[in-house]
């Protein structure tokens, strides 16, 4: 694509093309303020990233739960729907069965956020490396270059902060064919039958292990041979929301049980005993030829992959599309180095979006994106810097990742970890609801359920208010 000349107001720099750095460029450049995106991809590929697509999403495929009124991540995609962004009208038109959770066709998904960014008139894509700090000229960059920074860019951040960057590891779970997995010891099924955005009950692929099948896969994964880090990556922390499944087993023997290969709400049709571990796995891709191994990320080497995983009964023929991988991830201590709009303090022409910052998951990299981008244009635009309410979603992310964790002044950046959108992260309510829609007591569980639903209400409610004068605030 021949470079694009703009005229008027300078261009808006992003570095990275992911998913924050193409939520950030739509936003800019739906206010009217030109971009140029610079994504290294694929003059210089990662460990992880298989093309050249922008948004290519390298771990899962799946973007969560999609419950909006009592689940924090499916708050946010609701908020994002309402703001406009790329990423999720992009996941909704590509999305799969997945129960509960919206799940894309991650080739899909990516080709077409990519087209919609090639033919936006104001967006410029170049392809190449921005090899250090952005030049001194580009008045206004975003860096969103996520978990896999390049090194060159991660030195000169890490130099121009005066911190150190903290970093954690990442894995990647495997792939399975779909017909190469035995149906007359697993089937389909969602957990409790939960409804699905497809309206379907039956989107995983379940496969039961007796408790002996059980013990026996627990010791293969800890005595399996595993990636050996380098000295320098010896002491790395891996984020908890994303731990190896090795890693849980070594952290107890049922750990696995209450995690992902947790039993219950299944009904395995073809026995009447019931499974003591049960693994899942969701569909990958459109045609439904591929399916991934929920939770199943892993440090464990190809060969021990292999030989371990078709222990589990139903998986004994599985042919894979691709094996687990493991890769280091980056991200700054943001409290610290971050102002209130994503700006660096000790450089303000520079903001950070995406991973980087400290946040998790892809739909918490989008809305950093988003609001990075809100905010670079509203910058170039003369307009004030409106931050979205502390009691929203996108509210309570942006003031975990740049205010909240006061302690990281008293004991240190380590202190600072990378967070996924949860409801720990909003401003409590007022008085917390103690009765239901016909006046009965609440009680136990269905008093959490009725707080996250306030908690939920109350921030759509404020997002709207906020999306009102902030379009008032445009207008005049």
């Amino acid at each position: 694509m021949a470079a694009i000349t703009f005229s008027g107001t300078d261009p808006v720099h992003i570095v990275g093309g992911g998913l924050a750095g193409a939520e950030a460029a739509w936003q800019i450049a739906g206010r009217g303020v030109p971009v140029v995106l610079h994504e290294m991809r694929p003059t210089r590929n990662t460990a992880a990233h298989k093309t050249g697509d922008l948004a290519e999403l390298v771990c899962s495929n799946s973007l969560r739960s999609d419950d909006k009124e009592s689940n924090a991540v499916g708050l946010l995609h609701e908020e994002l729907r309402r703001l406009n962004s790329l990423v999720l009208r992009t996941a909704d038109a590509h999305k799969l069965p997945a129960g509960g959770a919206l799940a894309v066709d991650r080739d899909g998904f990516a080709a077409a956020i990519t087209a919609a960014l090639e033919a936006h008139p104001l967006i410029d894509i170049r392809r190449e490396e921005i090899a250090g700090l952005p030049p001194e000229e580009w008045d206004s960059v975003i860096v969103a270059t996520g978990p896999l920074t390049s090194p060159a860019l991660a030195d000169g951040i890490r130099k121009l902060s005066g911190e150190d960057s903290l970093a954690f590891f990442d894995a990647i779970a495997p792939i399975i064919h779909r017909d190469t997995i035995e149906m007359d010891k697993a089937w389909f099924q969602s957990r409790y039958d939960k409804e699905g955005p497809g309206g379907g009950t039956a989107d995983y692929i379940n496969c039961p292990l007796s408790r002996e099948q059980y013990e026996a896969f627990v010791d293969a994964l800890l005595a399996g041979d595993k990636t050996v880090f380098h000295e320098w990556e010896a002491s790395t922390p891996y984020f908890d929301g994303c731990l190896p499944v090795e890693v849980m087993a070594e952290r107890g023997r049922e750990t696995l049980r209450f995690g992902p290969l947790k039993p219950v709400g299944l009904t395995n049709p073809h026995s009447t005993e019931r499974p003591y571990a049960v693994v899942q796995l969701r569909q990958d891709n459109k045609l439904g030829t591929l399916f991934n191994m929920v939770g199943f990320q892993t440090k464990l080497k190809h060969g021990e992959q292999v030989r371990v995983f078709r222990t589990i009964p139903g998986l004994e023929k599985a042919e894979f599309a691709r094996l687990g991988g493991i890769h280091r991830n980056t991200y700054l201590n943001s409290p610290a180095l971050l102002d209130g709009t994503l700006r660096m303090k000790a450089a303000t022409r520079l903001r950070f979006a995406g991973q980087i910052t400290g946040c998790e998951g892809y739909v918490e990299s989008s809305a950093v994106g988003l609001m990075a981008g809100r905010f670079a244009a509203a910058e170039k635009l003369g307009e004030p810097l409106s931050s979205p309410p502390v009691t929203t979603a996108h509210g309570a992310l942006l003031a975990h990742i740049t205010g909240g964790h006061i302690e990281t002044i008293v004991a240190g950046p380590k202190s600072f970890q990378p967070m996924n959108i949860n409801f720990g992260l909003f401003p409590p309510l007022a008085q917390n609801p103690t009765r239901g829609p016909n006046g009965e007591k609440l009680k136990g569980t269905d008093k959490g359920l009725a707080r996250k639903r306030a908690l939920s209400a109350r921030a759509l409610a404020d997002l709207e208010r906020w999306i009102a004068g902030d379009v008032l605030a445009a207008a005049e």
